[in-house]
């Protein structure tokens, strides 16, 4: 998601933009939002499409948002752990941000030296 907004942000708005704006303008303002939100996504699925068709037929099944590096981090490199190891759990860092009790060594991975 966007945006983390949870019910008691989305009243605070609406109370200051009917201070600001006023009750007769909210609903032109509000036609418009949806007017502009509309055009962005036309936009952005044109642009989508049209990178998809410069691409060629060799990058048809090419997802786009493969380019986003959460995802490809994600898809590439965690689901290389889960399908090296075998389970799930090994696709998730365990111990991430656990301390080492005095003496305890810590993971190793043979792979990695």
């Amino acid at each position: 998601m966007l945006f983390d907004l949870s019910i008691e942000k989305v009243l605070v708005l609406a109370v200051i933009a009917l201070v600001v704006f006023g009750p007769d303008q909210i609903p032109r303002l509000a036609a418009q939002a949806g007017r502009t939100l509309r055009e962005l996504r036309r936009m952005a699925e044109g642009a989508r499409a049209d990178l998809q068709e410069g691409l060629g037929p060799e990058f048809r099944d090419f997802d786009i948002t493969d380019l986003n590096p959460r995802t490809f981090v994600r898809k590439h490199l965690w689901e290389a752990v889960e399908g090296a190891n075998g389970d799930e759990a090994a696709a998730t860092p365990a111990r991430a941000g656990v301390r080492l009790e005095p003496g305890e060594s810590p993971p190793y991975d043979s792979e990695a030296t």
